[in-house]
């Protein structure tokens, strides 16, 4: 049902990272049996009680789908004829509805979903009154966080998606009125899939992202063809308060993905990420009382158990709490691989009728033996091929490496409508993390598959403060529309480090490696040198609708300013960086149909420019922050239960080095990636659905040091790429589901001259869930294994044109999942 909540926050109080964190000993086998005991036992309890699966929860007939025609023209009207047609008694208040049309209804939709559909455009809310009853009214200055929550449990059909998404300074969107591409998964999806960290999530049906990696040290993901890293994702919008490295999903009702660029709608993210943006929204506790326990395992004897429980107080419910909490400990897939994880986070919200505010609190603690810290990280120039994939079990690391990584964080954000038409927001956080770890940093020397492995002890600890603050409002002028928001952002990094470098040893076997015992790390000492950031703008955006909003012009630009220095050990300021730049920002988005939407769009990125260096006859010279160009044009295409997204998109984004004949160092060179992207998402039929697409980018080094290269793939980008997962109700058992999925991926270079290349891959995963009731308590079992035929394939993604920057691994292996869920 429709109901207006409040946001969604994650939360938790937790100590400090301590000033020394040790390595921890793991007793896995001991975890993992018992939940693996629990899990399997449940369900073959629950697979003995199908038939209690046929009685149809007062749930699923709310959202059992129906039906509908109804024309276009007075709001009022349709949603009379919408309750008639489908049995809900609404109250309206013609005052509100006055001078309001609708564009109709065409198809099956449930009855929440044909609400949000008609009211989508307009500042109004549809409260639930008792059962079948509804109350639509209008929500003085309904602002974006509002929206967000107010539809953001509305899922596209077939529930994988949200209609909606966050798209930054423009609030929150539904994806027809945005003209750029998004995507949003809901939390039926995350669990549904089983996914453990964002990577694995967006990484499974979305063909425009490539994840290089799994269980390295730190989540990375190539969108469009360009790096976007764990720094750089949002935490209910605010940038730099996901979970340091890697960001677990069980705390996330949903994850948005923006595709491209995103400075005027985000500002300029610290690691400068270019090709997509991701924003983790909070969960929070709903109408009716949550109280959910899930057991999990991955194989080796990976056991888990996550706690999510919700609930709202007060008259009027105006209070909510929203608690998950996790603790995952044994071996994975991986030999020699063992990984920790604990999460806690608490959300909290509250409401009244001009006033909004959320406060969410979290920590998570991973730890990770035997990490692949990418496996190879580098090769040397007389490597002309790859030695032969292994399967994926194989590891590349020795067993003493580790990774521990601990952040805590605080997120407030409150808003208050100031007048019907102009709303305040302001937003403040803080991050708090430490980060240790004992890696190898693997070379390939030659084509016999000798390997030198460096060993690498780093020490980070720091903390991010970030906050936004602005107004939001709408006014009309004649024919045209006008929704504009007005934001000032700021946010600093602290960060004091040290790393230290270990007497290299030679491995001369890549079939039998030996890694020898770990180094001596005494006298490492403290952590010693240290970088401070600043990153500051202010932005204005106006979206124009003209034609009763059937042709809507956005227009904006932010003015980022970046500040960074550097210390060295002794404390002496050893690098300084002050420079800012103005970012404009323009799309156009026109309704053709009711079910057709048309896009175009420019926006750029920005990343911090380097410095000379002391070999060039400019030495310390300061370029700007660079400049990435995104030009895009698309189309959307609603049908009701399934919908699609094509979109073309060019973004060149340049680089710098010093020139070889004038020995100036400048922004020479630049990567522009041409591509085009189709997206599908929705219910094909009522028992199955559909998520994924396909890509083809053409990444090309338009302008490199090395001539010669000009012309040739960029390295770690594939031109194809192409994902599909389906869901199949079996209409013979109720309550059964099955499930699968296959990506396949194309060849990647690894070196700008494009001497060498990795095979391109195709994996394939299968499923089932089941979902029953004992004793009237809903319990869900899901089973699945990914990489069904254990194929091996290497992964990567090479940033440094030589090779000096490559990030390469082995593929998963074939991996069983299990989980069961008792609600209860």
């Amino acid at each position: 049902m429709l109901k207006p909540h409040l946001l969604h926050p994650a939360a938790l109080a937790h100590p400090p990272l301590a000033q020394t964190v040790s390595r921890f000993s793991l007793n896995k086998l001991g975890v993992a049996a018992r939940l693996a005991i629990l899990a399997g036992v449940s369900g073959t309890l629950l697979l003995g009680l199908a038939p209690s699966a046929q009685a149809q929860s007062p749930e699923q007939s709310v959202t059992a789908t129906k039906s509908l025609s109804i024309p276009a023209g007075s709001l009022a009207l349709a949603l009379t004829t919408f309750s008639s047609e489908t049995g809900i008694s609404l109250e309206l208040d013609d005052k509100a509805l006055q001078g309001m049309t609708s564009p109709g209804l065409a198809g099956q939709y449930s009855p929440p979903q044909g609400l949000a559909l008609l009211l989508s455009g307009h500042d109004l809310v549809a409260e639930p009154a008792g059962e079948g009853r509804y109350k639509v009214r209008r929500q003085a200055g309904v602002s974006a966080d509002e929206v967000m929550v107010v539809q953001g449990r509305q899922t596209y059909a077939g529930g994988q998606v949200a209609s909606d998404s966050r798209v930054g300074l423009l609030g929150n969107k539904h994806f027809m009125d945005t003209p750029f591409n998004t995507v949003s998964y809901t939390e039926e999806y995350i669990e549904n899939e089983q996914a453990q960290d964002i990577g694995s999530l967006a990484g499974a049906t979305n063909a425009s992202i490539y994840v290089p990696s799994k269980r390295s040290v730190f989540e990375t993901f190539y969108m469009r063809g360009f790096s976007t890293t764990a720094s750089d994702m949002t935490f209910n919008g605010l940038i730099g308060m996901a979970p340091n490295m890697r960001s677990s999903t069980e705390m996330a009702e949903r994850v948005d993905v923006l595709k491209g660029p995103s400075v005027l709608l985000n500002g300029m993210p610290p690691d400068g990420s270019v090709g997509g943006s991701i924003n983790i929204v909070p969960k929070r506790a709903g109408k009716d009382p949550l109280a959910k326990v899930t057991a999990t395992y991955e194989s080796d004897g990976l056991g888990g158990v996550h706690l999510d429980l919700g609930r709202r107080f007060g008259e009027e419910k105006q209070w909510g709490v929203r608690f998950n909490g996790v603790y995952r400990d044994g071996d994975t897939p991986v030999n020699d691989q063992q990984h920790k994880m604990e999460l806690t986070s608490i959300g909290l919200d509250w409401r009244n009728e001009r006033a909004r505010a959320s406060l969410d609190l979290y920590r998570q603690h991973e730890e990770v033996d035997g990490v692949n810290y990418f496996s190879i990280f580098s090769i040397a120039n007389t490597v002309t091929q790859l030695p032969t994939a292994k399967k994926g079990d194989y590891s590349l690391a020795p067993a003493w490496a580790y990774t521990i990584n601990d952040t805590r964080a605080a997120v407030l954000r409150g808003e208050y409508d100031l007048t019907d038409s102009l709303t305040a927001f302001a937003a403040w956080g803080q991050r708090e993390g430490g980060y240790r770890a004992l890696i190898t940093r693997n070379t390939l020397l030659n084509n016999a598959g000798d390997i030198n492995a460096m060993a690498i002890r780093s020490e980070r600890d720091g903390t991010q403060r970030s906050g936004e603050a602005g107004l939001r409002g709408n006014l009309g002028t004649g024919p045209v529309d006008h929704a504009w928001s007005l934001a000032a952002t700021h946010y600093t990094s602290e960060l004091s480090f040290k790393d230290r470098m270990y007497p290299n040893h030679t491995i001369t076997n890549y079939d039998h490696l030996d890694f020898g015992s770990a180094p001596d790390q005494s006298g490492f000492g403290a952590v010693t040198s240290s970088s401070d950031a600043k990153l500051e703008s202010v932005a204005l955006v106006d979206t124009l609708s003209f034609l009763d909003g059937d042709l809507q012009w956005t227009v904006g630009a932010r003015h980022q300013m970046v500040e960074s220095t550097n210390y060295g050990a002794s404390g002496a300021q050893t690098s300084h960086y002050d420079e800012s730049r103005l970012s404009p920002a323009t799309a156009i988005l026109v309704k053709v149909r009711d079910d057709l939407s048309l896009y175009t769009n420019y926006i750029e990125g920005l990343g911090q420019g380097g410095t000379a260096p002391t070999t060039a006859s400019n030495a310390g010279e300061i370029m700007k922050p660079y400049q990435t160009k995104q030009y895009e044009v698309g189309a959307k295409l609603d049908l009701g239960q399934f919908a699609h997204t094509l979109s073309l998109f060019q973004i060149a984004k340049p680089s710098a080095y010093t020139d070889p004949v004038s020995n100036v160092y400048g922004v020479y060179g630049e990567q522009r990636n041409r591509g085009i992207e189709w997206d599908l998402f929705g219910e094909l039929t009522p028992e199955l659905r559909l998520l994924g697409g396909a890509s083809y980018t053409q990444a090309e080094l338009t302008k490199a040091l090395n001539k010669a290269n000009e012309g040739n793939q960029a390295t770690g980008v594939p031109k194809v790429m192409a994902k599909l997962g389906l869901e199949y109700d079996l209409a013979a058992l109720p309550g059964l589901t099955l499930t699968g999925n296959t990506q396949f991926v194309g060849k990647r270079y690894v070196t700008d001259d494009n001497r060498m290349s990795l095979s391109p891959y195709t994996t394939f995963d299968l499923g089932a869930r089941y979902t029953t009731k004992i004793a009237t308590k809903e319990v869900t079992v899901r089973a699945s294994v990914q990489n069904l035929t254990n194929h091996a394939y290497w992964l990567g993604s090479w940033s440094g044109g030589d090779g000096s920057g490559l990030s390469g691994g082995l593929g998963s292996p074939r991996t069983f999942l299990l989980s069961t869920s008792l609600a209860f």
